[in-house]
């Protein structure tokens, strides 16, 4: 048998299993792939906020990125809640050790509204990660957080682009609207909207679930705009499909056969 992709994650856990490493794994692998998971955060939260977060050592994190660099060298990478700036240089001695596309969502606030990261820890990753990512995925708040003083999403957008992200998808489900417009940027191109229907729930790890759907057509050898197309269709499809664990909000059908 064929092994399938390898899509190295940098996560943090989420006991609920909505978002974070958990997402990442049924992501992947309903998408053919194969996570390789690490854990950059410990959190205490449930389905509706975070409530704690506790980062994981850094000569942790070295160690075992070096094990799984040595034994099971991935086709991607999928970077979601670090534990701060403190782990940032070992994970960009890990992406310059394997140069294979990376994946970035940029997790600075919980959906619950709990602040993951200080103004200072976000400015950190624009100026010292995004030189090394090749789709960065923010929805549309972390992307004003991390462009004060951009005017408009597609200022955020280039802005992006300019601290030397390869690609930018600026999500918008945390819009107003009745549809969900979420926009490509890419350089030397105009903006690209893909405008999805707005559903009435909301949600606990979509970010996380696009991310990784983004990062594993990649690791397959898909180009980029193929793989944003397919990987929004099928989270869309996965949103549709959520279930309810908890009290909070729904987390999305990754797994196929399993709906609420």
């Amino acid at each position: 048998m064929p092994s399938p992709p390898l899509v190295l994650c940098l996560s943090g856990l989420d006991p609920s299993g909505g978002a974070g490493l958990q997402a990442d794994i049924e992501s992947i692998a309903a998408l053919g792939g194969h996570a390789l998971g690490v854990v950059t955060a410990l959190t205490a939260q449930d389905t509706s906020n975070v409530a704690r977060v506790v980062a994981t050592d850094p000569a942790l994190l070295e160690q075992q990125l070096d094990l799984l660099l040595r034994d099971s060298p991935p086709q991607a990478f999928k970077l979601g809640l670090l534990g701060g700036a403190e782990q940032l240089p070992v994970i960009l001695a890990a992406l310059r050790r394997c140069p294979v596309p990376v994946v970035c969502d940029p997790v600075l606030r919980a959906g619950g509204g709990t602040l993951l990261h200080n103004e200072a820890a976000a400015q950190t990753l624009r100026r010292e990660l995004f030189a090394a990512v090749t789709v960065l995925t923010p929805n549309a708040a972390e992307a004003r957080r991390l462009c004060p003083g951009s005017a408009t999403l597609d200022d955020c957008g280039a802005s992006l682009l300019a601290a030397g992200c390869g690609h930018v998808l600026i999500t918008g489900g945390d819009e107003p609207g009745a549809k969900v417009v979420n926009t490509w940027y890419a350089p030397g191109q105009p903006p690209r909207r893909y405008t999805w229907p707005r559903l009435p729930e909301t949600f606990h790890g979509a970010g996380c679930t696009l991310a990784s759907a983004i990062a594993v057509l990649l690791a397959r050898g898909l180009p980029v705009e193929a793989a944003l197309l397919q990987a929004q269709k099928w989270t869309q499809q996965a949103l549709q499909r959520a279930i309810r664990v908890g009290q909070g909000r729904r987390i999305p059908g990754r797994v196929p056969g399993r709906s609420a």
